[in-house]
């Protein structure tokens, strides 16, 4: 169920598929069987209130920490050339945050000629309606619709036009596993046009050691973002997790090819959470809870994900390190 557009500003409107009730809901149920599941695991939204935002910001800028400026560095030197090989009218960005990163795909756009709209599309609607604004007044010659949705259910119902390019950037795809990865691609595969194209970020595979050093930090940022998962829920959920009993953990997962952070229980503990009835939840020492999945990939990979579903490699780009790749895929 959505509510109506409403308009905003002369380049600017919201649309909201998604109410906030309705995310809280599907969150708390995510979260509960998450909770009673064998490891138990929660979803990593719980990471990000203002503090674990600020966090993850601080992440982005240490040295340990590389996908942020690597994708950046491959958008200033490639964005005339994305832009000019998808050569749409629409961008809609999936998963936008604060599109810092996509302005110089905007930027490229609007020198292109063709670009008319941008659709970022995130799940808090306070957030993005700030963040629109934000990009409306930096390009006003484009229409800026802010769509308030959560993209795996709600692709369908977003903007369409006869040239759209949709985009998945950040590396967000390896938090999902493969399956729900495979999914999410066979969605898009689905909704896009004859004129449409799929621009998709992804992390490379790099050794082992040099991925655990970036989400361990020796700083200790990471290790505090991955705790205040705990805070949040201990305040969203009513819930009484004992911050001091976890420690941070991350690990290589060679057969997955995945980056795994996981909170580990320092001593026998346990929570109750009164979001869900008074659900309790143990934590021996030594056990774990799952916060998150960062999956690594190879190039070839990627085509042959995007193959699978029926999208062709248009184009590919990494940073002079191939620590990051960027992605432009059409319908076969």
């Amino acid at each position: 169920m959505s509510r109506a557009v409403a308009q905003t500003g002369a380049n600017f409107a919201m649309q909201v598929l998604l109410r906030e009730e309705e995310w809280a809901a599907h969150l708390r149920e995510k979260t509960r069987l998450g909770l009673q599941g064998t490891p138990p695991w929660i979803p990593p939204v719980w990471f990000y209130d203002e503090t674990g935002s600020e966090l993850f910001d601080a992440i982005t800028r240490l040295p340990e920490y590389y996908p942020t400026e690597a994708e950046r560095s491959i958008l200033r030197a490639h964005a005339d050339e994305i832009v000019a090989l998808a050569d749409v009218d629409t961008f809609v960005e999936l998963g936008a945050g604060s599109s810092e990163k996509t302005r110089l795909l905007l930027q490229a756009g609007v020198q292109h000629g063709r670009l008319d709209r941008v659709v970022p599309v995130d799940c808090s609607e306070t957030f993005l309606a700030a963040c629109s604004a934000d990009l409306a007044n930096a390009f006003p010659t484009l229409s800026v619709q802010g769509v308030v949705a959560d993209f795996t259910s709600h692709l369908g119902q977003l903007v369409h036009s006869d040239r759209r390019m949709v985009m998945f950037m950040g590396s967000t795809i390896g938090n999902f596993d493969r399956d729900d990865r495979a999914s999410f691609l066979a969605d898009i595969a689905a909704d896009q046009g004859p004129g449409d194209c799929f621009l998709l970020g992804t992390d490379l595979v790099k050794p082992a050691a040099r991925l655990l050093t970036a989400y361990d930090d020796s700083r200790g940022v990471t290790a505090r973002f991955n705790l205040n998962a705990l805070t949040v829920m201990n305040r969203q959920l009513d819930a009484d997790f004992e911050v001091d009993a976890f420690r941070h953990r991350a690990w290589w997962d060679d057969e997955g090819s995945r980056i795994q952070m996981h909170l580990v229980a320092t001593r026998d503990t346990g929570a109750s959470v009164g979001a869900f009835d008074d659900l309790r939840v143990d934590f021996p020492e030594g056990s774990h809870l799952l916060t998150e999945y960062s999956t690594k990939f190879t190039r070839d990979q990627v085509a042959a994900e995007l193959a699978d579903v029926g999208l062709t490699v248009a184009g590919s780009w990494t940073d002079p390190n191939d620590d990051f790749l960027l992605t432009l895929a059409r319908r076969t």
